[in-house]
């Protein structure tokens, strides 16, 4: 424990912040938003959407929910913060309590259209102008040639097998799980530890080595190193800590030589698709714009549409690439990545953790991304395109 302090005598000073932190810990322990938003009949719905020639709008089935959010939330405004004599720890856990509120009621309202997408707005926030503007910015540029690499010819069990090899560099667990049921085709789940693999899909070359840093060199790294933290919010999550984990992830795949213009583009056309929802486009509209508009093609522009549209209007997507944007820049600078590793925290809350840190309430972490100690990439036409973000 850093600053000599043993858990015991930290406790004895900050009784009340452990006590807060644990309560709250408790409350949100496997709540888990995507668990919740990943439609339960997708891919029948996609046939029947296809057969519809792009017609039909989806309805959209969703898991039930396994908590009361009515009490969760009188539990949650139930906290004695005043208790908490540390200022800056008091105001921060007042605004943790608020953002954890706003999941909770995100939660509760999927599958309800205004309703979702309106909670959704609150935690996720609608692309600016300026995000809207790079994303058009990173579509002008023409594809690149296809390569081998591109190729999907591996199976989920391959993709397994390749996921275990890379996880050897780091000392912790890879708990892999097949799923049917995410939108995504590989994605780690905080609360149980655990990579999920969609069952029916197959994997190019270059996605593996994307996934494999992206969802294990952060996502599960940022985990783990959340784990060995004094305070339970390290896991749970700070406020905003969305849209830095992502651009982290992104960074990575960046260094490691994995990230190609298809992928910018295609988190360019999450950024279009969630803007979409703000102007009142429906699941076909959006699918119309991303297809025909932008011309990918129909198994792409389904699952970006369907990102955007679950749940009744799913704003996260956009944070991916403003996301990227903010940690390239922090790169171009030379300032360290580690405070961001430390758990699932945010860019807004660096000056927090390193106050956490002189008091000895944050440790240093346990494992790095492996990633960002050489950079691997080689595509000058990233470097420029990321040099000229808005």
């Amino acid at each position: 424990m850093e600053n000599g302090k043993d858990a015991m005598e930290l406790r004895k000073e900050y009784p009340y912040v452990f006590q807060i932190d644990g309560n709250l810990n408790r409350l949100i322990k496997g709540i888990e938003l995507l668990s919740y938003v990943n439609p339960l009949n997708g891919e029948k719905e996609k046939q029947a959407f296809f057969s519809s020639k792009y017609t039909q709008n989806p309805e959209f089935r969703y898991p039930k929910l396994k908590f009361d959010p009515y009490k969760l939330h009188r539990m949650f405004f139930s906290q004695r913060l005043e208790r908490i004599r540390d200022e800056k720890l008091k105001a921060a856990y007042q605004e943790i309590i608020y953002y954890y509120s706003n999941m909770v009621q995100c939660i509760e309202s999927i599958g309800q259209k205004n309703r979702f997408h309106y909670n959704s707005l609150r935690v996720y926030g609608s692309p600016t102008e300026k995000d809207v503007e790079n994303a058009k910015y990173i579509l002008h540029f023409a594809d690149e040639e296809a390569t081998a690499d591109m190729e999907k010819i591996y199976t989920p069990e391959d993709a397994k097998e390749y996921f275990e090899n890379f996880a050897r560099q780091y000392d912790f667990p890879l708990n892999i799980k097949y799923s049917t049921s995410i939108a995504a085709d590989a994605m780690v789940s905080n609360a149980t530890k655990t990579l999920f693999i969609k069952r029916n899909t197959k994997f190019s070359k270059n996605q593996l080595l994307t996934l494999a840093n992206h969802e294990i060199g952060v996502h599960l790294v940022t985990t783990y190193n959340a784990e060995k933290q004094p305070l339970k919010i390290f896991s749970n999550g700070f406020p905003k800590n969305v849209e830095t984990q992502e651009g982290l992830a992104v960074f990575s795949e960046y260094t490691s030589g994995a990230l190609t213009l298809k992928r910018l583009k295609e988190l360019s056309h999450r950024v279009l698709a969630s803007d979409s929802l703000i102007k009142g486009y429906s699941f076909a509209d959006t699918f119309d714009l991303i297809h025909s508009q932008y011309k990918l093609n129909r198994d792409s522009a389904f699952s970006i549409t369907l990102r955007a549209h679950r749940g009744g209007g799913f704003t996260k997507d956009r944070l991916y690439l403003s996301g990227l944007r903010k940690i390239y820049k922090r790169y171009l600078q030379g300032k360290s990545m580690d405070v961001l590793l430390s758990g699932k925290v945010s860019l807004d809350s660096e000056e927090f953790i390193e106050h956490l840190l002189q008091k000895g309430l944050a440790v240093a972490n346990t494992f790095d991304n492996l990633a960002y100690n050489t950079n691997k990439n080689e595509n000058k036409t990233l470097d420029f395109i990321l040099n000229n973000l808005k």
